[in-house]
């Protein structure tokens, strides 16, 4: 079981991920609704994942990940995105995102993404 932070501005997406990410086995141990909240929580709550949607108010998530990654160089995070943000999804994963998964979600690509990002 993996403890995860979920970080999307959306807090209907954030219980959609919780609800996939609960069932598959895993820990939902804190929910951010922007990057900046997700960095400032980061080093408290250490979680084994973050899964970090691209498009947010105060920090994108891009801006998130490069940040998080200098707070911990082997933070396993996966990206969400809408379709259409193929430049952002190669600069995160550029900056040290390990996968993206696609809105709206699916169930079982979620759960394949976090369970390879996390090394299961």
């Amino acid at each position: 079981m993996a403890k995860i932070m979920v970080v999307d501005d959306a807090a209907f997406l954030r219980a959609m991920l919780k609800d996939i990410l609960v069932k598959a086995g895993h820990e939902v141990i804190f929910e951010a609704a922007n990057g900046q909240e997700a960095v400032d929580r980061y080093k408290a709550v250490r979680p084994d994942l973050v899964t970090m949607d691209i498009t947010m108010p105060v920090m994108e998530g891009v801006e998130a990940v490069k940040e998080i990654r200098k707070l911990d160089p082997t933070a396993s995070i996966v990206m969400c995105s809408a379709m259409g943000q193929r430049n952002l999804i190669i600069e995160a994963i550029q900056s040290g995102a390990k996968d993206f998964i696609v809105k709206p979600f699916q169930a079982n690509r979620v759960v394949e993404a976090v369970n390879k990002a996390i090394g299961y």
